[in-house]
């Protein structure tokens, strides 16, 4: 649970700022939306191999 601490005479759209800024951090949502389905391991790391070898192509188009 999230616990933000609400200054005195803090407006109440800054707390929520700061609230949802807090909550992206801690990933809750993303880990939830990755549980709700399962994926195999091997797809998991197939996608993996593939992300890396995008990023190495990003990264060597940019060098040269």
């Amino acid at each position: 649970m999230l616990i933000i601490p609400i200054k005195d005479g803090e407006n109440i759209d800054r707390a929520l700022k700061r609230y949802k800024r807090k909550f992206d951090k801690t990933g809750t949502l993303r880990a939830l939306r990755e549980r709700k389905n399962f994926t195999k391991p091997s797809v998991s790391k197939r996608a993996q191999l593939q992300k890396a070898a995008y990023v190495q192509r990003l990264r060597e188009s940019f060098e040269n």
